[in-house]
């Protein structure tokens, strides 16, 4: 009977272990097991599922996180995965939190059609250009945060060392500081030790700039390659076109339609009418990182773009306020994106050999 009946699974992802429940068709909790989160791991819990019956979908919590591997897996080995949001605060009020319960929740949520997405691939090119994305914006991040250290070391620098750097830029003045030569025999000078912080602090920035430039070169290249209809796109910069296509990902079918794409950007209209107010509103939602860079890439066009600007004029006319004009950007912004990443993704699959 286990051979033939169709079951349901959920996983429960974490850092060193996987926990999976099985339902059948009508919702009967089956069993529950935990798994190591290994290779070794995976091919278990698999050879459990199927040894309750034939598995038709998974449903993962953290299919971009710890449940990467495993979706892998999975997907390799011909089972249909389902992305699942996290357990809603409701329900976890009524039923209580453990591993369990979660893996339940999960293989529940695909059973009732709550859980529909297909994960994101992370194995192609977008996933390169993410994980470089990552490493620059970390060195980005930490270079700010020596630039304002150099900045207060500074302004209370002792006279003789303000007066060097005095009126350069901040990056220029991270230069100047690693030529600086504190004298080693006296280091309980304030300003012997004043010269090795800021000699130590411009080596950081500059290795830090080194980084980002050569994260910015890697960037171009790969983005040149997988998504040159993107980036010729008006006001999409190198760090646009990265983050549009990692958040629309290696497989922006998964979305199904443009719509999806900017509910995702968080760039979908939002009803907001009542009585005789008929209006939308801004979307708070999705992925804030890609709205960001559409607002970006509107306040772009609406500086350089004829096109765009004689858009503002008339809707500006028409009594729009400009939050709802560049709203209305975002969307259309997004929907020539959706485009543009579906055509340079379906060319690079179609350039890439097929593994034997």
């Amino acid at each position: 009977m286990a051979r033939t009946r169709t079951i349901i699974a959920g996983i429960d992802t974490h850092a060193d272990t996987h926990h999976a429940a099985v339902l059948d068709q009508r919702g009967r909790l089956l069993d529950t097991a935990q798994f190591p989160a290994t290779a070794t791991g995976y091919r278990q819990l698999l050879t459990w599922i199927r040894g309750l019956g034939q598995p038709s979908r998974v449903g993962i919590e953290g299919t971009s996180s710890y449940g990467t591997g495993l979706t892998h897996y999975l997907n390799a080995e011909g089972i249909t995965v389902l992305e699942v949001n996290r357990t809603s605060p409701g329900t976890r009020r009524q039923r209580g939190k453990s591993d369990p319960v979660d893996a339940e929740a999960a293989a529940r949520a695909v059973l009732s059609g709550e859980a529909t997405a297909t994960p994101k691939d992370h194995t192609g090119v977008v996933e390169a250009i993410r994980v470089i994305r990552v490493a620059r914006a970390g060195a980005v991040k930490a270079r700010t945060a020596a630039l304002n250290q150099l900045k207060d070391l500074i302004t209370t620098a002792p006279e003789e060392l303000r007066a060097q750097l005095r009126g350069h830029r901040l990056a220029q003045a991270a230069k100047t500081c690693t030529r600086l030569r504190p004298d080693t025999t006296r280091p309980h000078d304030p300003v012997q030790a004043t010269k090795t912080a800021l000699q130590a602090i411009g080596a950081r920035v500059g290795a830090l700039t080194d980084e980002i430039t050569t994260a910015d070169k890697r960037l171009k290249a790969l983005l040149i390659q997988a998504a040159p209809r993107t980036m010729d796109m008006l006001g999409v910069s190198t760090e646009h076109a990265g983050q549009l296509l990692v958040t629309a990902g290696q497989n922006p079918a998964r979305l199904h339609s443009e719509a999806s794409f900017a509910a995702l950007c968080g760039a979908s209209p939002i009803p907001a009418s009542s009585g005789k107010t008929n209006r939308h509103r801004l979307n708070h939602g999705g992925d804030r990182a890609a709205n960001r860079t559409l607002h970006m890439i509107a306040v772009v066009r609406m500086r350089w773009c004829p096109t765009t600007r004689t858009y503002v004029q008339r809707r500006t006319a028409q009594g729009m306020s400009k939050k709802d004009i560049i709203r209305c950007l975002k969307r259309y912004i997004a929907r020539a994106a959706y485009t543009a990443i579906q055509h340079d993704l379906a060319n690079l699959a179609n350039q890439t050999p097929t593994r034997a």
